[in-house]
């Protein structure tokens, strides 16, 4: 089965989308018991318009629970470590924002043990087992690793899209060579630190010659004897901190048996509840073009 004949499932990274609200919206949005609401205001538009644009009908968003009680906090506590947690104000947003989406008929992805990269992720693997093609819509790398042949990963803000080549012009290494690259080079935004002294080059640069971390460590005595700048002051590195390595591999890579999606109707969009928009209108004080949006949303 072709690209073209496989049906579509768009799998939406929430919290990002929340994020970006919260940073780009002007504090100028409250609801009626005057509580700042534009995160919500931001989320809402973006998911009127992808829903428009795409009339997507298997569609799932997910959202981070688990700031800090994820699996992987439990194995290496300075998982995140450096991040600060949200307001209690954008805490109290994305509730609004999870129920805008479940109100528009969508599934909502959320758990304490697992982040919304391994509720995407699982939804991603089991659906293709039935045939799906995803269509991840984040600007996060760490999604590169799910993408196969028919897939793409969208970055809804900058519209741009890529499938699985576009890993490699974007980062140098192949999609399932993603998790042992950020496991040896770190990801900074995530607390990761990697492997002292490898960057992203030498990384790419490794895993392009090994092809995997466990090959990469099993074979360290060859590295001394590649051409590449400081081999034998890397080989000495990746031998002092071979378990750490991987140990980041197991918070880079992204779970894919999370209990979602086992069936393919699992995430197909139901009709909205009319009802429940309203409300949520009346509450969060969207004005007429939003509340028209989300109307037609509901019933299409």
């Amino acid at each position: 089965m072709d690209a073209v004949s496989r049906p579509i499932a768009h799998l939406v990274d929430g919290s990002l989308y929340v994020f970006r609200a919260w940073h780009s919206m002007p504090d100028e949005f409250h609801d009626v018991d005057g509580e700042p609401t534009n995160a919500v205001h931001g989320f809402t538009r973006f998911l009127c318009e992808l829903l428009e644009r795409t009339r997507a009908e298997h569609v799932a968003v997910a959202f981070d629970a688990s700031l800090t009680t994820s699996f992987r906090n439990a194995i290496y506590p300075a998982y995140k470590a450096n991040r600060e947690l949200p307001p209690p104000a954008l805490v109290r947003q994305f509730q609004w924002c999870r129920r805008v989406a479940e109100s528009l008929g969508l599934v909502v992805m959320n758990d304490h043990e697992y982040e919304a990269d391994d509720l995407i992720g699982s939804a991603h693997f089991s659906l293709r087992a039935h045939g799906f093609r995803s269509v991840i819509v984040s600007a996060d790398k760490d999604f590169g690793q799910l993408l196969g042949e028919h897939d793409e990963q969208w970055d809804f803000a900058k519209n741009i899209r890529w499938g699985a080549a576009g890993v490699f012009d974007k980062i140098g290494v192949h999609p399932h060579q993603v998790a042992d690259y950020l496991a040896l080079c770190g990801d900074a935004v995530d607390n990761i630190p990697g492997v002292p002294g490898i960057g992203a080059k030498t990384a790419a640069a490794l895993l392009a010659h090994f092809g995997d971390l466990d090959s990469l460590l099993d074979r360290v005595e060859e590295v001394p004897f590649l051409r590449m700048r400081g081999a034998a002051a890397c080989a000495v590195r990746l031998k002092e901190h071979a378990e750490l390595a991987r140990l980041y591999r197991r918070l880079t890579r992204i779970a894919l048996d999370v209990a979602v999606a086992s069936h393919a109707e699992a995430l197909r969009r139901q009709a909205g509840d009319l009802a429940g928009i309203e409300a949520l209108c009346q509450q969060l004080r969207f004005g007429p073009l939003t509340r028209a949006r989300l109307r037609d949303l509901a019933v299409t």
